[in-house]
């Protein structure tokens, strides 16, 4: 791959993962968010915008490297659970802060953690980075799924 195609398809993960976290600005924790309850371990508000824009550069990294790396033939293969997960990761802000349905937003966030899992597994095969690139995402939404949980014992 060229260096120009190279980089326009690094661009070209940026902007879907910035979508991705776009859903997340346009449905901010608000005020109904603040009134919660919440559990042991909640970090402080602003550790969320810096923690997910660490991480949504990583997925994008590795979504790059994974891209790269795979043959033509395997990129569909590879690739599809990414866009899934990129996809769960968004409805999940839709569910939880602007639809307040957090029973729903955890089953989202368990589908997302398998749609990562699966993630990992076919980025590995072709780029161990990119599979290692999304460790901490991994670890991140399983913190972020107990908290989801806890919220919702705490308030339901």
């Amino acid at each position: 791959m060229t260096p120009t195609r190279s980089a326009l398809v690094l661009l070209g993960w940026l902007a879907l993962v910035t979508l991705t976290a776009l859903t997340g600005i346009f449905t901010p924790p608000g005020d109904w968010y603040a009134g919660l309850a919440k559990p042991p371990l909640n970090p402080p508000n602003l550790a969320f915008p810096i923690a997910w824009t660490t991480l949504y550069l990583l997925m994008a990294v590795a979504a790059w490297r994974a891209t790269l790396a795979a043959a033509p033939a395997e990129r569909w293969h590879t690739l599809w659970p990414f866009a899934a997960q990129l996809a769960a990761n968004g409805l999940w802000s839709i569910l939880f802060f602007g639809l307040h349905w957090m029973g729903l937003a955890l089953l989202d966030l368990l589908l997302l953690w398998g749609l990562i899992v699966l993630t990992i597994r076919r980025f590995a095969a072709v780029s161990p980075m990119a599979a290692w690139l999304l460790a901490p995402y991994l670890a991140w939404v399983s913190f972020a799924a107990y908290l989801n949980a806890a919220i919702w014992w705490l308030n339901g």
